[in-house]
């Protein structure tokens, strides 16, 4: 699997990925994202965003990077950054399909910003559209946001479509969303094809909010597959100046950021192989990255762990965010 490439990789912040929801199109659901990105929300403003992020993550030891079609534009700018760097060959690159991005470039788009079809179909136009900008880079294709009732858990076609990428080499996930999460990722791991498990990833929401996937994730992780943590800091509610008082309270005694504590205590989870940052700016990279750097005794992550909710609240509440 391309993810031996982590494995083997020596530098503290290697299992910290970047993603590039936040800055791959105008609109989108993290908290503060007024100061946050520059004036003008126009593709080369954004493009230009991605490159400088790409740059500072992969010169800060970062390696995984994590776009989706349904990200916007963001395929088109990590190719583009590929393209101008071709002595770069360690960085394993994720992509996701199965959501089509349909706001138009705006951030008041009329209706969603995005539909979920994991049909036969998608993939193949998805796959295609993927291949023209990746190319032979790619080395992970995820179904897009799974829930229980998926027809990727169940169709036949599809997962011999996925079974013939993964024969390419290509290594084949998923990822998940909303209260179900643990639900879905076990009916992930009962999927095979001619006798073998079709899903070699998973990535879940999993933050101190919210860690209802936790037990079902190291589940995931002893059946062999690599796990990545998305939505560390919650859309940014885990982040300055949002984050609950306990959260500030730790952060303040450890001398780093609350985004840094919160990071911390997933990638200390043993079947964490990947936590993404979802950084839109350099600024908050840097901070992020020195997640690897935190060192939390007993007593502050007990008092971390009291911030958990009810997984249904802490949906609710993502659902009422808006694109901004």
């Amino acid at each position: 699997m391309p993810f031996a490439r982590l494995a083997a990789a020596t530098t503290p912040t290697a299992h910290i990925g970047l993603g590039l929801a936040a800055v791959g199109r105008p609109g989108y659901i993290t908290l503060g994202r007024d100061t946050d990105l520059p004036p003008s929300r126009s593709v080369e403003a954004l493009r230009e965003r991605t490159l400088e992020l790409l740059d500072a993550a992969y010169a800060s030891g970062v390696r995984y990077i994590d776009v989706a079609r349904s990200y916007g534009r963001s395929e088109e700018f990590l190719a583009d950054w590929l393209n101008a760097r071709p002595d770069i060959g360690d960085v394993v690159i994720g992509s996701k399909w199965g959501y089509t991005y349909t706001a138009a470039w705006r951030t008041d788009a009329e209706g969603p910003h995005e539909v979920k079809d994991h049909s036969p179909a998608a993939y193949a136009r998805q796959r295609a559209e993927t291949a023209e900008l990746l190319g032979d880079r790619l080395d992970l294709y995820q179904v897009h946001s799974v829930t229980p009732e998926s027809p990727a858990l169940t169709d036949k076609e599809l997962h011999a479509r996925l079974a013939e990428l993964a024969a390419e080499g290509v290594t084949v996930g998923l990822s998940v969303s909303g209260p179900e999460q643990a639900a879905a990722i076990r009916a992930a791991l009962a999927v095979t094809v001619d006798g073998e498990p079709l899903f070699r990833t998973v990535q879940a929401t999993y933050n101190i909010l919210e860690t209802s996937a936790g037990p079902a994730l190291a589940e995931a992780h002893d059946a062999g597959l690599t796990v990545l943590v998305k939505e560390g800091l919650a859309n940014g509610r885990l982040a300055d100046p949002y984050a609950p008082t306990a959260l500030r309270e730790v952060a303040e005694e450890t001398g780093l950021g609350c985004d840094a504590v919160a990071l911390a205590v997933l990638l200390a989870e043993p079947w964490a192989g990947v936590v993404l940052s979802g950084a839109a700016t350099s600024v908050q990279l840097v901070s992020n990255l020195h997640a690897a750097a935190v060192d939390l005794d007993a007593g502050q992550v007990e008092r971390l762990v009291g911030l958990v909710q009810d997984p249904a609240a802490y949906w609710e509440g993502r659902s009422r965010l808006p694109w901004n």
